[in-house]
C-alpha cells in the first residue's frame, strides 16, 4: 500500500475505533452495537480495491482484538474485517464513482450480516457460545438495521477522503507542467517543421547576415 494510504487508513481505523469503544459502546442498545470500524473498512475498501481493503480490515480487526475491553481471542476479528474488506473491495466500481446508493447499502447489509455470521461461527469453533444466549436472529437484525442506519453519515466520507487522498496536488501540478512544456515544444516544432535547435540557428544565421549587410552599406558609404 502506497504511505498517503497508510496514514489516512490508520488515523480512520484508530478514531472509528475510540468513538465505538467510547461512544457507541456505551449507548446500551438493544442487540448488536453499531459497527463503525466495520463501516470505515467497507468505505476504503469501495476505493482500494480488494487487496486494499483485505490490508486495512485484517489491521483494523487486529487493533479492536487488542484493544480494551475485548474479551475474545486476538485475531478473531481481525479475520472477519479481513474477509469482509476483501469481499467488499471486489464490488469496487470500475470508474471510482458511484451511480447511486443503492449498490453501498446492500453492500452495507451483506457485510453486516455476513460479519455477524463469520464471527459467531469462529466463535463457535473457538468454544464461545455467547451469540446463542444473545439470539443470533435478534444480533443480525440489530446489526443490519444500526449499520444501515449509519452507513450514509459514515461511508460517502469515508471514500471522498480517500480518494482526495489519492490524488496529490504537487504531482498532478509538475505533471501538468511537464505535459505543458512538452506541448508547447510539440507546437513549435510540429507548427513550424523545424526544431527549436534550429530555429535558433536559424536566427543567429540572420542576425550574422544582417550585420554583414550592414558592414557592407558602412563601406560603401566611406568610399563615396
Amino acid at each position: 500500500m502506497r504511505v498517503n494510504r497508510i496514514l489516512l487508513s490508520s488515523a480512520l481505523v484508530v478514531v472509528a475505533l475510540v468513538i465505538q469503544v467510547s461512544v457507541l459502546a456505551r449507548l446500551h442498545l438493544p442487540g448488536a452495537v453499531p459497527d463503525l470500524l466495520l463501516l470505515t473498512v467497507l468505505g476504503l475498501a469501495l476505493v482500494y480495491g480488494h487487496v486494499g481493503g483485505a490490508l486495512v480490515g485484517f489491521g483494523a480487526g487486529l487493533l479492536a482484538d487488542l484493544a480494551p475491553p475485548a474479551d475474545h481471542a486476538a485475531g478473531r476479528y481481525a479475520l472477519v474485517l479481513c474477509v469482509i474488506g476483501y469481499l467488499a473491495g471486489l464490488v469496487k466500481p470500475e470508474t471510482g464513482q458511484l451511480k447511486s446508493a443503492t449498490g453501498p447499502m446492500v453492500v452495507v447489509v451483506a457485510a453486516a450480516v455476513g460479519s455477524t455470521l463469520l464471527y459467531a461461527g469462529v466463535g463457535a469453533l473457538v468454544g464461545d457460545t455467547a451469540a446463542r444466549h444473545v439470539g443470533l436472529g435478534s444480533l443480525l437484525f440489530t446489526a443490519a438495521l444500526y449499520d444501515l442506519l449509519l452507513a450514509p453519515f459514515v461511508v460517502p466520507g469515508i471514500m471522498a477522503l480517500a480518494r482526495r487522498a489519492e490524488n496529490d496536488p504537487l504531482a498532478e501540478s509538475s505533471s501538468a507542467a511537464a505535459k505543458a512544456t512538452d506541448i508547447s515544444s510539440g507546437w513549435l516544432s510540429g507548427g513550424t517543421g523545424l526544431k527549436i535547435g534550429s530555429q535558433r540557428n536559424g536566427l543567429r544565421v540572420k542576425a550574422a547576415r544582417a550585420r554583414m549587410a550592414r558592414a557592407g552599406r558602412i563601406k560603401g558609404v566611406k568610399r563615396l
